[in-house]
């Protein structure tokens, strides 16, 4: 997948994959369930087609996502000191990102964002304001298969120091005019830049897409 604008076999193959998942949630005959589970299964070979992943692994993963489709949430954590940015070093591309990863259910998610931040890169922080609530999937590469919603905190570091951990390589502050090669599916400069907006106006409101 590569490029900035997402595909549209992969649009294509998310909308089928949405559709069947919640088509075998309210499925009510063997005949739903079995038209569903094949559709599913085409999902899987367009996106087999194009990776190169197998794709009785995908249709697997994709049945594995019960129950009505709905998006999943992405929290990354906005941490400034001394007006620099931190960013953590990924191990899957070592491309460089702001802490964060999946939420958990059951979580809130300025808890959540917190105990992201401390996992990659060592720093304890406490969530200030909402910077803003992005589409995953739209202005760059796709985060994962399944559809997301990214929501950045601005937070403020308590304690802590820098260090790697099992998802990350590194971790540092950054000038903004001055940053390294980015996770793109992760942090952009979209998002970036309305980190900056925000610095310059605490009063700033939270962006959405």
């Amino acid at each position: 997948m590569s490029g900035k604008e997402m595909p549209r076999w992969l649009e294509w193959a998310r909308e089928i994959q949405g559709l069947c998942q919640t088509g075998l949630a309210f499925a009510t005959t063997s005949y739903e369930t079995e038209r569903y589970t094949r559709l599913n299964g085409i999902a899987a070979e367009i996106v087999a087609s194009h990776t190169g992943l197998p794709a009785g692994e995908l249709a697997q993963n994709f049945s594995a996502q019960p129950g009505y489709a709905t998006a999943k949430i992405d929290v990354r954590g906005a941490v400034i000191r001394d007006g620099r940015i931190l960013l953590v070093q990924e191990r899957r591309d070592q491309c460089w990102c702001m802490p964060g990863g999946w939420a958990d259910v059951g979580d809130l998610p300025s808890a959540m964002v917190a105990r992201e931040v401390w996992e990659e890169s060592g720093f304890e922080v406490v969530p200030r304001k909402v910077i803003g609530v992005f589409d995953a999937n739209r202005g760059g590469r796709p985060l994962e298969f399944f559809h997301a919603y990214k929501i950045i905190f601005l937070c403020d570091i308590t304690g802590g120091a820098a260090r790697s951990s099992d998802e990350t390589m590194d971790a540092r502050f950054f000038d903004f005019d001055e940053l390294p090669e980015l996770s793109w599916q992760r942090t952009n400069g979209k998002h970036l830049a309305e980190v900056r907006a925000h610095l310059a106006d605490e009063h700033r409101p939270p962006a959405f897409d």
